[in-house]
């Protein structure tokens, strides 16, 4: 099978890539072979130049094949893939005549290394554009040159701010760091990459260094230099708390090739990018963006309906930002609210939001406009009647929802759905109120949504194939990640998250600090602490769900903490009330947290703090959310491991580098874990009496994942 097709334009080679069985180019083995020959037959001597062009409507490459590093040995063959890349792209920099790159989509990992490697870059405005090295999220480095041409490109320090982060580089700011050479209109960049060729043969062409004079001067000498590669670390070491090892050899590699040359900072680059791919890091990161790859898939698309126009209830918080990502995908959106205020002020939020992408250049005036008009703030049921989805996001109250549903019923078609984004009350109690039942089901979005990456729907026992397969299609054109779960107190998400929670609280009756309990799981890799998320999510939230889980804990006797109860009663909230287990003040229009709040310490047993094992208290909160999530997949509220793995690692923050809950007792040995769980039964009771599934599992040795 051919990836490139040629074709003669006014002397110069337009070279398309087009990988026909795949919806992006991905960079393959068989993809580097078939460059290598193109180089290797074309006599430069009989043309002008090259363009590089892509066949895809919205990408030019998309990165690496990462199935193709999978199924390679690490480090070595890992290694010589790299080197082979690199030749490749060396031959490319080293082409006598130009060749330039017309980007226009997707342009990300190998793919930006394989335009950088060009002599030029000319790339579309259009917001689908989008450049980076996001190999850092993958445990890995940039292994085909990326650390020696993106810092030659826009700078040392430029460049390790996106090498360190994975962070997208959108066209204006491409333009501006010097990443590309000139921006133009999708349906002209073939056309601007042609006349590119004959400028540099002209000698019309000379690049522009667009780094700032402090950041000339000090990276032009290497006492300067060094600086800059410390501040790096210490950046790197507080981000990761030390627990990812790519960030450190990204560091090695620039500074190796800015200080003994670029053949030597290739050859490290390849070293350490077939070292990372053996990680455990690498490995629980790289499952999980398959994993993140399934959960982007539907295996029942053929059963769902088509969905044009969602209603969703509730123009809060949750409502607003169902609504954004619904009308960003192209869905139009009936925004309704009991008054036309709140819905009206719902809308204006997207709009704002959609504002803030018009100014930093990512969409256009017009793309925002008619973003904006997809959404219509409404009172009433007036337009209800030919609504597919309605998505309820009110307050958490089982009558409320249940009354809903009967007003809903009598304005929208037969064939409508119900969906409840509700994040722990039993979607089958909910849909006792519906006419059909079958046609009621859960959507439990994460705030905020707009950011947040998962989407847990939940089904019962009636819920159609049709609705499931319909919800999940709708999440995924809504850019979510989706796993499907099982009805019951909680779903997956919260109920794994109660025992988390309820464990701090426990921590916090001994004696911990609100601080170094934060500051221990920050540590173990989650990315707020415990205390801090109490206050995010909501004491009075917490209470609720307190409550609506007591029972099932009850019954293996689990007493959960009565604390989120009792701090609701005296006026907690969290965030929300300014009043929490942290303090809070307004600093440049934003409510920031400060320092703890000490005043809670007094529902905590007073003031008088100690200090406490940090692997004790690691483990102790981890393996809480641990246990539970085996509960969940033993009681069948789970499907499958691999979904409760991206549910508490895109839902909760579980640490990414562990690879989620199964993937972390695979890890370190189901044995393993059964005994720790028991060392803490034995201590602090049947909140860690093992699951018997781990039981189960431990005796045989077995693991819940085959790879």
């Amino acid at each position: 099978m051919s990836y490139l097709s040629i074709e003669e334009q006014e002397n110069i080679l337009v070279v398309t890539l087009d990988q026909s069985d795949e919806k992006v180019n991905k960079l393959t083995e068989e993809l580097i072979t078939e460059f290598q020959q193109l180089l290797d037959q074309t006599d430069p001597d009989e043309i002008d130049g090259i363009v590089l062009i892509s066949g895809k409507e919205n990408n030019f490459i998309a990165g690496a094949d990462v199935e193709m590093l999978k199924n390679k040995e690490a480090p070595d063959e890992i290694e010589d893939l790299s080197q082979r890349g690199n030749t490749l792209l060396l031959k490319l920099e080293n082409f006598p005549k130009p060749v330039v790159a017309a980007i226009h989509g997707s342009c990300m990992g190998g793919g930006l290394e394989v335009a950088m490697a060009c002599h030029y870059r000319v790339a579309s405005e259009h917001s689908k554009t989008v450049l980076g090295q996001p190999e850092v999220k993958l445990g890995l480095l940039p292994g085909g040159g990326g650390t020696q041409r993106l810092p030659r490109l826009i700078g040392v320090q430029n460049a390790l701010t996106y090498m360190l982060t994975g962070k997208n580089i959108y066209p204006r700011k491409a333009y501006k760091l010097g990443l590309v050479d000139e921006l133009t209109h999708r349906d002209a960049i073939l056309t601007a990459a042609k006349k590119a060729v004959q400028k540099i043969n002209s000698g019309n062409f000379e690049r522009e260094d667009k780094r700032s004079l402090a950041h000339q001067l000090m990276e032009g000498m290497s006492p300067l230099r060094k600086i800059i590669y410390s501040q790096a670390r210490k950046r790197a070491q507080s981000n990761t708390k030390g627990n990812y090892p790519a960030p450190d050899k990204i560091i090695d590699c620039v500074q190796e090739g800015y200080e003994n040359g670029y053949q030597a900072g290739l050859r490290l680059e390849s070293k350490s990018f077939g070292e990372l791919a053996a990680t455990p890091e690498s490995n629980a990161l790289v499952n999980l963006f398959f994993a993140m790859q399934g959960a982007k898939k539907n295996p029942d698309e053929e059963k769902a309906k088509d969905i044009t126009k969602i209603g969703v209830l509730g123009a809060g918080l949750m409502g607003s930002g169902i609504a954004d990502v619904s009308a960003n995908n192209d869905y139009r959106v009936l925004l309704k609210d009991q008054e036309i205020e709140p819905a009206a002020k719902g809308k204006k939020s997207i709009w704002e939001s959609l504002d803030k992408k018009r100014k930093k250049r990512i969409i256009s005036e017009f793309e925002r406009d008619r973003i904006a008009s997809h959404v219509t703030p409404t009172a009433t049921y007036d337009g209800f009647e030919n609504v597919g989805l309605v998505i309820e996001a009110v307050f958490e109250d089982l009558d409320l929802k249940r009354s809903i549903i009967q007003e809903v019923e009598q304005t929208t078609p037969d064939d409508y759905i119900f969906a409840s984004n509700t994040s722990s009350l039993p979607i089958t109690k909910i849909a006792e109120a519906a006419n059909k039942p079958e046609q009621v089901v859960g959507m439990h979005y994460f705030s905020p949504v707009p950011k947040m990456p998962l989407l847990e729907i939940i089904t019962t026992d009636q819920t159609a194939d049709w609705v499931t397969a319909t919800a999940r299609e709708v999440g995924i054109q809504q850019g979510k990640h989706v796993i499907v779960v099982n009805d019951g107190p909680g779903f997956y998400t919260t109920r794994i998250l109660a025992p988390f929670m309820n464990e701090a609280l426990m921590l916090l009756e001994e004696g911990i600090s609100i601080k170094e309990l934060d500051k221990h799981m920050k540590q173990f890799g989650f990315p707020v602490g415990p205390a801090a998320l109490f206050d995010e999510v909501g004491i009075d939230v917490a209470a609720h769900i307190t409550e609506v889980l007591s029972d099932l804990f009850g019954e293996r006797g689990v007493n959960p903490s009565r604390k989120p109860t009792e701090l609701f009663e005296e006026g907690y909230k969290g965030r929300k009330n300014k009043k929490g287990f942290y303090r809070y003040e307004k600093k440049k229009g934003k409510l920031k947290k400060t320092k703890p709040n000490k005043e809670i310490y007094q529902f905590f047993g007073g003031s008088g703090r100690k200090s406490m094992d940090a692997e004790t208290v690691q483990q102790r909160m981890t393996l809480a959310m641990v246990n539970e999530a085996a509960w969940c997949l033993q009681e069948d509220i789970l499907r499958n491991p691999t979904d409760g793995d991206l549910g508490a690692v895109l839902g909760l923050g579980f640490p990414p580098f562990l690879g989620g809950p199964f993937r972390y007792i695979d890890r370190e040995g189901a044995d393993t874990i059964v005994q720790r769980l028991e060392e803490f039964e034995e201590k602090h009771g049947p909140r860690f009496t093992p699951a018997e599934i781990l039981k189960n599992y431990a005796k045989a040795g077995k693991k819940f994942h085959s790879e």
